[in-house]
């Protein structure tokens, strides 16, 4: 099945930003993981097997509208502390939920309605789950003190 050059290119960014939340995610849990936070390290190794998860999706739509996936993931820097880690993973959520609103909307433009029903669904899971859940750690962080919600991730 042949898609739209336009549908297809924007899906081969939206997986090369899900193979780097992939990685971002993969590098914290291990650094949480490293440091003894148990709770943090269970979480996020969970929601990098998400993106993995996503990146499969688009990889898979992309060869079946004919393309050629770019499989390089777009650069980015791991956190160096706790609450830091947190706000890049979700600073990396509110990117991709952006560019999923935007890809529905070419999608759409286009009458892609499969590709945009992928996005959907990868957006109820940027914003129902991995945005809340990063959300509510940096909140728990500012009500109880840093020292306390990290004695709590252990």
């Amino acid at each position: 099945m042949q898609g739209h050059p336009d549908v297809v290119d924007y899906l081969k960014d939206l997986l090369r930003g899900e193979l780097a939340a992939r990685d971002q995610y993969f590098a914290h849990s291990r650094i949480y993981e490293d440091q003894g936070f148990t709770k943090l390290f269970t979480r996020l190794d969970h929601e990098m097997q998400e993106e993995t998860q996503h990146a499969d999706a688009l990889l898979r739509r992309i060869l079946m509208l004919g393309g050629r996936p770019d499989m390089r993931p777009k650069e980015f820097t791991p956190g160096a502390t706790v609450p830091e880690m947190l706000q890049k993973d979700l600073d990396t959520e509110y990117e991709v939920r952006a560019g999923l609103r935007q890809g529905m909307e070419l999608c759409e433009k286009h009458s892609d309605y499969v590709s945009r029903d992928i996005l959907l669904a990868q957006l109820r899971d940027t914003e129902e789950d991995h945005a809340y859940w990063l959300e509510k750690q940096l909140s728990l962080i500012n009500m109880m003190g840093l020292p306390n919600y990290l004695q709590s991730q252990t």
